[in-house]
């Protein structure tokens, strides 16, 4: 019995990653044409792309920076999904971790380690109860967390635009909001790459550990899988509702501290929140391309921040447009979103008659 769940593991592991790998190549070939179209050489640019994003370790480094705030806008999304809520909510949640980061990193003055350590909690902290009105909203008066957390991000994009237009904006530099300091900072590993990567993965694996090795997990997976049979089970829904919300939150507060307290050479966020902007939103396209799965939120975390970093060497070295190559990685990012989000369709409208038909 216990060969046969093996056997039965490893063959769905390897379809999935057959899935993936056909997904990338017809990806690619979808990239490629587009260029074609346009005129570009798409053998020049896809070298540029892969040895810029992983041909050193510079490079592979810098690609670990750009992977680390969608590690935790993905397991946003994921979580989320594990426990049956369309979240969309880590766009916000993430700008308010980052505005926290800023009071405490930037603001205050303490002990070096303390600092940092206080900072990032903190950050963790303001993108969690930032994720609550949605919850709320959700148990008590039904509210779709789509529209909430699409509301929510917009009211928090507004107030850090005038938070730091207007209170914690750099005396030197009216643009931005003032900078962590030196005691607030994750030391830098290379590029621009610092320690918060470490945190990033060790939540990542907290929450791998969290929902599937642990009750508190199960239930929300169950809640997730069918509520009329969680209920029925006893687990309460209101409570794993708020807990789903909460634990993702945490993470998107920790993607804005990573942008903060994590990412030189600025060490802030600009008023325009250039720095932020739709990194919530493409962790859904990462979460997806992981399976809604912890680890492979990692791994698709790190290949989409290698087209990121890599698309600029596209622009530099084969002289592609940026719209083009922001296209291009869209159309790669969503050829491999497919097969998860043929999943996600299957689960939300069920045929009637599956059971029936087996």
């Amino acid at each position: 019995m216990l060969q046969q769940n093996l056997s039965r593991k490893i063959r769905k592991t390897l379809k999935k990653l057959a899935e993936s790998m056909l997904a990338v190549a017809v990806g690619l070939v979808g990239g490629a044409a587009l260029m074609a179209v346009y005129g570009y050489d798409f053998v020049k640019a896809y070298r540029a792309l892969f040895l810029g994003a992983f041909g050193d370790f510079s490079g592979f480094l810098e690609t670990l920076a750009f992977a680390t705030p969608l590690i935790m806008t993905g397991l946003t999304f994921a979580i989320g999904m594990r426990s049956g809520l369309f979240n969309i909510g880590a766009e916000g949640q993430m700008y308010m971790g980052a505005i926290g980061a800023v009071f405490v990193g930037g603001m205050l003055n303490l002990p070096p380690i303390i600092h940092l350590i206080f900072a990032t909690v903190f950050g963790m902290l303001a993108g969690a109860i930032w994720s609550l009105p949605a919850a709320l909203l959700k148990i008590s008066r039904g509210v779709h967390e789509v529209v909430s957390t699409i509301m929510l991000n917009w009211i928090a994009f507004w107030l850090v635009t005038y938070l730091i237009t207007y209170h914690v904006a750099d005396p030197a530099r009216a643009e931005r909001a003032v900078p962590a300091q030196e005691t607030a900072r994750y030391l830098v590993i290379g590029a621009s790459l610092t320690t918060v990567f470490i945190l990033v993965i060790a939540f990542s694996l907290i929450a791998y550990f969290l929902l599937w090795r642990t009750t508190l997990g199960y239930e929300l997976r169950v809640v997730g899988h069918n509520q009329e049979a969680a209920r029925y089970a006893g687990i309460n829904i209101s409570k794993t509702m708020m807990t789903s919300f909460f634990l993702g939150g945490l993470a998107a507060g920790l993607a804005g501290v990573s942008q903060v307290l994590g990412r030189p050479p600025h060490w802030t966020v600009f008023a325009t929140m250039g720095n932020l902007i739709n990194i919530g939103f493409e962790g859904i396209g990462v979460a997806l391309v992981g399976r809604n799965h912890p680890i492979g939120i990692i791994f698709a975390s790190i290949f989409y921040g290698g087209l990121l970093h890599g698309g600029r060497f596209m622009e530099f070295e084969a002289g592609v447009a940026s719209e083009i190559v922001r296209a291009i990685n869209g159309i790669i990012i969503l050829a491999l979103a497919i097969p998860a989000a043929l999943d996600l369709v299957k689960k939300i409208f069920p045929r009637k008659n599956r059971g029936e038909t087996g």
